[in-house]
């Protein structure tokens, strides 16, 4: 019993630091634009500061109509200041609110670029272990939950503090009752807004929890609809997401249950509040609260009756957007949770879509980016996506003493391990690449071939080691990203038409030179044979082409490219042997000038290549140091 007390002690500890670091965190929010955040919260306190002298002469203006009998002409004055003390305050609130729209967008696009950057910079190996539904939900959904915070309730819980005291501070030079009246009811509201936003903001968390869940279990189903319904478990996976639908409603309907419940209260407190003014000030009127209570003159009854109202209003507003705090703040700590830190609202990370389009087209072995940062400060993000973590680019050089060649890659004391880091794959090995080189990578299924070549691109991490890239002459921030290419052994083709997936690596690419990409794999005769010809549609993940056209497809974009290191993994598994042979002799007469390394199973590709480099017990045999 104690060690359970303990660990629940535990565990609100730290949902309470986690609250409190993401109530920081949204209050820092206002520093992304910070002018147009200032005057959105400044708007509602000086709309509601006018409406002081409005009232008093609003009520002025009845005071002489109704018992001094003034001509309506005499208060004509009056009243165009009263309408144009209405049309001011208008104005005034129109601009608060579209200010904070713009700082609310403002804040939400900083924080999905940052999001994406640091989606982008933990790489797929971080990603991978994420449900792509979750990722969404977080870079989408979660952001757009702040809407509620960043365009109201910062602006309610200003006027909250503040109004209410000047409309007291207003009453109190007129009767003090009525202010005591309003002092003393206007409590109640935080009070319940503190009892109830407990329970709010555990229903908004439990609700962030179930979308994030259905988002993750429909995303994932949806990707994997195809092999579902091979083994027939569509229907068994269509309930588990209609449950997760269910679950989500229930929470929904939870929160929404809460807000209104509060909302209602609340309103009844406000509307008691106004009522006892009204008595008061009536049963004044009446004389029946005796000589010392009947002084009251209409105008000032009148104002103390408009001031009312108004003074329960920024208490209201508070209480109807607190629900959009609790959002926010359960978003922010599933965001929390997600990352292990909160990105930074600082500055803006850069991104762009070329970015991932680039990585995209060259890393084709994954739907995944490759998120990783170089230390080279004349890096761009293609170049840090795509050469990952660790990786030193030199000027194009020929190293001295090493070879005839022009060095290419040069790998230092490398060393790989499985995920849990349980098993070493690789150990302290150290190879240098040239160009010209043909390797062939050989080894047992899982002896860590496919990680050694999706290490080398940052795909996945290493455990130590070093590695440094020589681009060839001539290249520049905006051609380096071509200077590595990687084909997968399961590629990703994106829903489009053949021309689409070609010109992903090269988008300037003419149809001549598509053709003679297609040529080169043998495909060029499949794609003629259709009636759209480069135009023909490609399914998402390849719907609607054999296994073998799509790794072919993939494979010949690898002849779009200027690549001086070519990394490719069983590019000819799929493929019979005359097919295999013309391929393989397309990619050693393109490769003949670069540094080739095929990760392989088949005797007749390695044979093929002028080195055998074999992965045995974390060690890389026959590679040249």
């Amino acid at each position: 019993m104690s060690n359970s007390t303990a660990t629940d002690s535990t565990e609100h500890t730290a949902v309470a630091t986690a609250s409190q670091a993401g109530g920081a965190w949204l209050r820092q929010s206002w520093r992304v634009a910070p002018v147009a955040t200032v005057w959105a919260l400044l708007a509602p306190l000086v709309a509601g500061a006018l409406f002081i002298p409005q009232a008093w002469w609003l009520a002025s203006v009845l005071q002489q109509a109704i018992v001094d009998k003034v001509p309506v002409a005499t208060l004509q004055p009056t009243i165009w200041l009263i309408a144009g003390l209405l049309i001011l305050r208008a104005l005034i609130s129109c601009t608060g609110e579209r200010c904070a729209s713009v700082a609310a967008e403002a804040v939400k696009h900083r924080l999905r670029s940052n999001l994406l950057h640091t989606l982008l910079q933990r790489g797929p190996f971080w990603t991978r272990q994420h449900p792509l539904g979750e990722l969404a939900t977080a870079v989408i959904d979660h952001v757009e939950a702040l809407d509620g915070y960043l365009q109201r309730y910062m602006a309610a819980a200003m006027a909250a503090v503040f109004l209410p005291l000047l409309f007291v501070i207003a009453v109190f030079g007129v009767d003090w009752i009525v202010g005591v009246l309003l002092l003393c009811t206007a409590p109640l509201i935080p009070l319940f807004m503190a009892l109830v936003g407990w329970g709010a903001e555990s229903a908004n968390q439990k609700h962030q929890r179930s979308m994030q869940c259905l988002s993750g279990v429909f995303g994932d189903r949806i990707r994997g609809l195809f092999t579902l319904t091979l083994f027939g478990q569509t229907d068994r996976e269509v309930a588990a997401v209609r449950q997760s639908s269910v679950a989500l409603g229930q929470t929904t309907m939870k929160v929404l249950r809460i807000a209104f419940i509060s909302s209602a209260v609340l309103e009844l407190f406000a509307a008691l509040g106004v009522a006892g003014v009204a008595v008061y000030i009536g049963l004044s009127y009446l004389g029946m609260l005796g000589l010392s209570f009947s002084g009251f003159s209409l105008q000032h009854g009148l104002f103390c009756l408009f001031i009312a109202p108004e003074f329960y209003q920024p208490l209201r507003q508070l209480a109807a957007s607190y629900h959009d705090r609790a959002q926010a703040k359960s978003a922010v700590n599933e965001l929390e949770q997600l990352l292990g830190d909160l990105p930074s609202l600082n500055e803006a990370k850069a991104f762009s879509p070329s970015d991932s389009r680039s990585t995209a087209a060259i890393a084709t072995s994954t739907s995944d980016l490759v998120p990783t940062d170089l230390p080279s400060a004349s890096m761009t993000a293609q170049e840090a996506s795509l050469l990952g973590q660790g990786l030193t680019v030199h000027p194009a050089q020929e190293v001295e003493g090493v070879g005839p060649e022009p060095v290419v890659m040069r790998v230092e004391n490398l060393s790989l391990s499985i995920p849990d880091g349980t098993v070493n794959l690789l150990q302290n090995q150290s190879f240098t690449l040239y160009r010209g080189d043909s390797v062939a990578l050989v080894g047992e299924s899982g002896s860590g071939k496919t990680t050694l070549l999706e290490s080398i691109i940052g795909l996945r991490p290493r455990v130590s080691g070093t590695l440094h890239f020589y681009p060839q002459a001539g290249s520049t921030a905006h051609t380096r990203t071509h200077d590595i290419c990687f084909v997968g052994s399961t590629p990703f083709v994106a829903i489009g038409t053949v021309a689409d997936a070609l010109r992903l690596a090269n988008p300037a690419a003419s149809d001549q030179q598509l053709w003679q990409a297609l040529e080169a794999v043998q495909l060029s005769e499949s794609v003629r044979s259709l009636p759209e010809g480069l135009m023909a549609p490609v399914g998402k993940r390849g719907f609607g082409w054999s296994g073998g056209q799509i790794h072919r497809l993939a494979l010949a974009r690898l002849f779009l490219t200027n690549a001086s290191l070519v990394l490719l993994d069983e590019p000819t598994a799929h493929l019979d042997a005359q097919t295999r042979d013309a391929v393989l002799e397309a990619i050693l007469a393109f490769c003949s000038d670069r540094a080739l390394v095929i990760a392989t199973h088949d005797l007749v590709v390695a044979q093929r290549l002028d080195q055998q480099w074999q992965l045995q017990d974390a060690q890389l045999v026959g590679a040249p140091r």
